[in-house]
């Protein structure tokens, strides 16, 4: 479901309007989308979301499960696609 949180990222943000703040991540993890898994970087993390470094180029709105060690696998859905990273908003918060 697309909503108004999900646009495209064709300019950088020019203030950070986030409502809870992103912890820096340097591990891996998995993506899968279309039924295939591709190991990824994390480039952030927060309950509701992360920034995954992808380098292919998803739709915005698409369903994605991001596999994250010991927390299983997580749904979600594209809310933006940038520079080989795209966003990911979680379909629940994480604890």
């Amino acid at each position: 479901m697309l909503n108004g949180s999900m646009i495209p990222r064709s300019v950088r943000r020019m203030f950070d309007e986030r409502a809870e703040p992103r912890e820096e991540a340097s591990s891996s993890a998995e993506l899968e989308l279309r039924g295939k898994r591709q190991r990824v970087a994390l480039g952030n993390l927060s309950p509701s979301g992360a920034m995954v470094i992808f380098p292919f180029m998803p739709h915005i709105g698409e369903e994605v499960v991001l596999h994250l060690s010991g927390r299983g696998p997580i749904p979600g859905q594209v809310c933006w696609v940038r520079d080989g990273r795209i966003g990911v908003t979680f379909a629940a918060t994480l604890e």
